[in-house]
């Protein structure tokens, strides 16, 4: 699993604009429950330099991410990529174009004397965006005065007590602060922020600092909200001498209690969590490639009654592999390991026989090396073993075996004609339903399409498959083709494929996908003879069901 969605717990819009009588501001009202959030700029209308605003605030549970890092569901900073994600909401009214929001962490509270008040903004009871008569008078709920109230608090404006802050007060440096520009208006809000987000969740490590969560503020920039002259600032427009002469009526987004179950403001999780385990895919070193590309990697899972669990006296640290050609049957691993190379040196310069593995996750191992065909006279079988302790493989004081696996390694060969390929892909444990309180593996099973085995292939030995390095999937909802999960191709690579010796596989959190609906995986593969991922034709359906 490479996605991960994080919903909004919060969110409303706070305004200064006019109600219908041109008189009245809405300064007061609240609009925490209403199905949609606004930003806009109106310039003009009440007076020929009146300016109204409208700005988004939403919130996040960083607690659940920082359990989830915890947890080991998400991997730590730097592994890891957050996305803003907000989606437009089809409105009878106009909408902008050539635009840039804001998408900047909310401030908080200060008392008079400037020691801060933890206390975040409330998301209130309100739902008229239209006449702004959901005044909280004080009460719970943020506006554009008020951050909200509780009963031991009472009252908290925006900003410092003594000298408020209408508006709303944000942060506004380089790592607290990011945009993004609409060109037609109505496209979707996504945003990289990743640095904002490491900071609440407050990581080890972390160099940029903390700051507490009091969520995100969405507005236009400084130049495009309307122009406000010093003499015309009040506690309720303050001042913007750079402002737009021009009105940006209006950018609408989906709220979180809205009925569309994709259409919620979130957070979106991603990383690149394939794991490429070459045992099925395993070459001998060749001049054809380099060296880096020469190194194959092999994985040793150890599984204890269905979990993955590391092994006690190895723990997360290294472990220890040697590799021999068979015995004088084949069958078995010979009585001499073989000479392995890294990086196109020894392994060891001691002993060039053993390869240093390492822990990469709770139960899985890894290893890295190179043989050369010289090595081995070609052989069509190795055998890899895995230990603790000593030097090598023997009668030697405190080794330890865990596991001997084979593996078949194949010789690069050039080809004779550029290949177009065609494939052939089933998953081969997909079930018609699934529970949304799982996270389901699915068994990706791939063969080229014009593969035909010999007589003797075909009567002692199943299918085998055809491993693809460069895989991924996304999932679509059947009933109207929407996009649940695109293919996540670019930089993150996020629903990119791990695959072992049985094939290609991925990890799907069902949670993620609403309930009552039907869905269908469709795979891509990247095509490196063209340079370009190319999708294939077979569908693999499915249900979500709750419980």
């Amino acid at each position: 699993m490479a996605i991960k969605r994080y919903v909004a717990d919060a969110d409303t819009t706070i305004t200064n604009a006019f109600r219908e009588n041109l008189t009245t501001r809405g300064s007061a009202s609240n609009m925490g429950r209403a199905d949609s959030l606004e930003v806009f700029s109106i310039y003009g209308q009440e007076s020929s330099g009146s300016s109204e605003l409208s700005r988004i605030l939403v919130s996040f549970p960083t607690s659940d991410i920082a359990t989830d890092r915890t947890n080991g569901v998400i991997p730590a900073s730097g592994s890891v990529s957050f996305y803003l994600r907000m989606f437009n909401a089809e409105t009878p009214f106009t909408v902008p174009r050539n635009f840039t929001l804001v998408a900047s962490a909310v401030s908080g509270a200060q008392l008079a004397n400037g020691t801060p008040i933890d206390f975040a903004w409330q998301e209130g009871q309100g739902i008229d965006m239209d006449n702004y008569t959901d005044v909280t008078r004080d009460g719970e709920g943020a506006n554009w005065i008020m951050m909200g109230s509780s009963s031991i608090t009472g009252s908290i404006k925006w900003g410092n007590q003594g000298s408020p802050t209408a508006g709303g007060v944000f942060f506004d440096n380089i790592n607290k602060t990011f945009t993004q520009t609409f060109d037609s208006g109505v496209e979707d809000l996504e945003i990289n922020i990743t640095n904002l987000v490491e900071q609440w969740v407050n990581s080890a490590g972390n160099v940029l600092g903390t700051i507490p969560n009091y969520g995100i503020g969405i507005f236009l920039t400084g130049s495009q909200e309307a122009l406000v002259a010093a003499s015309d600032a009040t506690t309720i427009v303050p001042a913007n001498a750079g402002g737009a002469r021009r009105s940006y009526y209006t950018k609408k987004f989906f709220a979180r209690s809205s009925e569309f179950f994709y259409r919620r403001p979130m957070i979106e999780a991603r990383w690149n969590s394939a794991e490429k385990d070459d045992r099925g895919n395993f070459y001998y070193s060749s001049s054809l490639a380099t060296a880096g590309e020469n190194l194959n990697t092999v994985y040793l899972y150890n599984y204890f009654r269905g979990q993955l669990r590391n092994i006690p006296e190895i723990g997360s640290g290294p472990i220890y592999v040697s590799i021999f050609s068979g015995s004088t049957h084949d069958d078995a691993p010979g009585t001499e390991a073989i000479t392995l190379v890294v990086d196109g040196a020894n392994v060891q310069t001691a002993v060039p026989t053993v390869v240093t593995g390492g822990h990469i996750s709770t139960g899985i191992y890894t290893a890295s090396f190179a043989i050369t065909a010289s090595s081995l006279k070609a052989m069509d079988t190795i055998y890899d073993v895995w230990f603790k302790g000593g030097t090598g493989i023997g009668e030697i004081p405190g080794i330890i075996q865990y596991q001997t696996g084979t593996i078949e390694p194949q010789k690069i060969s050039l080809q004779p004609q550029n290949p177009s390929t065609a494939f052939v892909s089933n998953i081969a444990n997909l079930r018609p339903v699934y529970s949304s309180y799982e996270t389901a593996r699915f068994r990706v099973f791939t063969r080229q399409k014009n593969w035909y085995p010999s007589i003797y292939t075909r009567a002692v030995s199943s299918t085998p498959p055809f491993i693809v390095e460069s895989g991924s999937y996304a999932v679509t909802r059947v009933v109207d083709n929407f996009k649940v999960i695109p293919f996540g191709t670019g930089s993150n690579l996020h629903t990119q494929m791990s695959f072992d010796v049985s094939g290609s596989y991925f990890d799907l959190d069902m949670s993620m996908l609403e309930t009552g609906y039907a869905y269908k995986i469709k795979l891509a593969f990247y095509n490196g003879s063209i340079g370009s991922w190319q999708e294939q034709p077979q569908e693999f359906k499915f249900r979500v069901e709750e419980g």
